[in-house]
């Protein structure tokens, strides 16, 4: 009988991420690399056709970095993205938790899913117009209601103050992603082993106990992923701040990504300055994940792998020591 020949399939996976590959080299890493080029050009003027290097070529960074605007929105950015990912966590740990509890027999909970994660699935225009409506002045939903309630005497242009309309933005963004932010950890927990659940109910654990001693620390990568992507979508900001502020009153709600856009769309057309902000901006984010990355890191499997490489490095200098090769 003929023996058969051993068929790789490797060649199939290739193929078939192929397009993937591309897409991602045309449309993603092509953009990226040309954006931090034109960071060091005078490509400007909305009917440029042609650009060169500057004799300075980290003028343009100079010149962002020393912008009033710029140090403004990168402040007006963080600020947003604190006050809504802090509850935004808070709430979707505490779904998570209610979801997910063994002991707690909740009828409908694909229901409250859907329900609590409809908010990311609605268009931001058509969030923005809302709110915009909501907080409306001198007539709006709550300002009638705080009116009847007798808690202030007057109505409120909330959209005038710079606390309250960051307040909101950040309350829209915290409305909007709570919601998947929950799933995705709920889809962490559902991974976890039951067993060790099980174990832990045996040992007469309460609910709280099962959650913090048991549950947070399986999830830790989850927690990583869930915190990194969320750094990387605030500083990214863009739509809410955009569609419905437009970066005011007085630049308060004024995010990176709208200065940038500012400087690339509007007045000049200085795409070589909107270059430099991104990349800086770039530069930024990779400097954060990496530091989430390190504080975040699981110490014990350091410790563990320090310790293996520890006893080979040992057992090898025990063979030597005994003249084995």
């Amino acid at each position: 009988m003929k023996r058969r020949k051993n068929i790789s399939y490797a060649k199939y996976g290739y193929i078939f991420s192929l397009p993937f590959i591309l897409a991602f080299l045309i449309f993603s890493l092509y953009p990226i690399l040309y954006t931090a080029v034109l960071g060091f050009t005078d490509y400007k003027g909305l009917a440029a056709t042609s650009w060169q290097f500057l004799d300075e070529p980290f003028k343009n960074f100079e010149l962002i970095l020393n912008n009033k605007s710029f140090r403004q929105a990168l402040v007006n950015t963080f600020m947003i993205w604190t006050m809504n990912f802090i509850p935004q966590i808070l709430m979707a740990l505490l779904l998570t938790a209610w979801f997910t509890s063994r002991r707690n027999k909740l009828r409908g909970k694909g229901f409250f899913k859907v329900l609590f994660y409809l908010p990311n699935i609605i268009t931001a225009a058509s969030i923005a117009i809302l709110f915009y409506a909501l907080f409306s002045y001198p007539v709006g939903p709550v300002n009638s209601l705080l009116l009847k309630l007798g808690i202030v005497d007057e109505p409120i242009y909330f959209l005038v103050s710079k606390m309250s309309a960051r307040g909101i933005v950040a309350f829209i963004q915290f409305w909007m992603w709570y919601g998947y932010t929950m799933l995705i950890l709920t889809s962490g927990v559902l991974g976890i082993n039951p067993e060790i659940f099980e174990a832990a109910e045996i040992d007469g654990t309460n609910g709280i106990q099962t959650f913090f001693y048991i549950t947070l620390p399986n999830i830790k990568t989850i927690l990583l992923y869930v915190l990194i992507t969320s750094m990387i979508g605030g500083l990214n900001m863009f739509d809410i701040p955009q569609l419905f502020m437009q970066g005011g009153p007085d630049n308060s709600t004024l995010t990176t990504s709208v200065f940038i856009y500012n400087q690339a769309f509007s007045g000049s057309y200085l795409y070589n300055r909107a270059a430099a902000a991104s990349m800086i901006m770039f530069v930024i984010i990779a400097v954060f994940s990496a530091a989430l990355f390190f504080l975040m890191r699981d110490k014990s499997e350091i410790q563990i792998r320090k310790e293996a490489k520890a006893a080979e490095k040992a057992r090898k200098l025990a063979n030597k020591a005994q003249g084995v090769i």
